[in-house]
């Protein structure tokens, strides 16, 4: 469980990974060291992952982001890992999920323009053995785009 000094932590350090540890601990008012600890502690637990940069997608060619929803044949013992395993592979990918319900998997998928879209859903993503269907939307605007998580 977090307590109060954990989250205020975490919050902060989700809005800007880059605080320096003394500006951090006056913000929580609590000790350089005591912060330290808590951060080392979060990172030996796993609630804190990794430390990392976020990239404008499209600053960085990535402007069209598509969702796929994958429907596959059958959800033997086989087929299911092989197709996460071939999409953890594809750079194009940048989320999937495992759903319940009529579909089975959702993917986030970033590309540069629709052209590069199709490209990667003719000659990669469709040719997984064992997709059946794949139903994909481009997203137009994003209201809402954060990694931050309420704690």
């Amino acid at each position: 469980m977090l307590d109060d000094l954990d989250t205020r932590i975490l919050n902060i350090l989700q809005a800007d990974a880059r605080t320096p540890l003394a500006q951090l601990a006056e913000k929580v008012a609590s000790s350089r060291s005591a912060v330290w600890r808590r951060i080392q502690k979060l990172e030996d637990d796993g609630v804190i992952k990794q430390h990392t940069v976020l990239l404008d997608p499209e600053k960085a060619g990535l402007g069209v982001m598509v969702i796929a929803q994958v429907k596959m044949l059958a959800h033997s013992r086989d087929s299911l890992p092989n197709f996460i395993e071939k999409v953890r592979n594809f750079k194009e990918v940048v989320e999937c999920h495992t759903l319940m319900g009529d579909v089975d998997f959702f993917l986030k998928i970033r590309v540069r323009d629709v052209q590069a879209y199709e490209d990667f859903f003719w000659n990669s993503l469709s040719q997984i053995e064992g997709v059946r269907e794949i139903n994909s939307s481009i997203a137009l605007t994003a209201w809402k785009d954060t990694t931050s998580l309420h704690v």
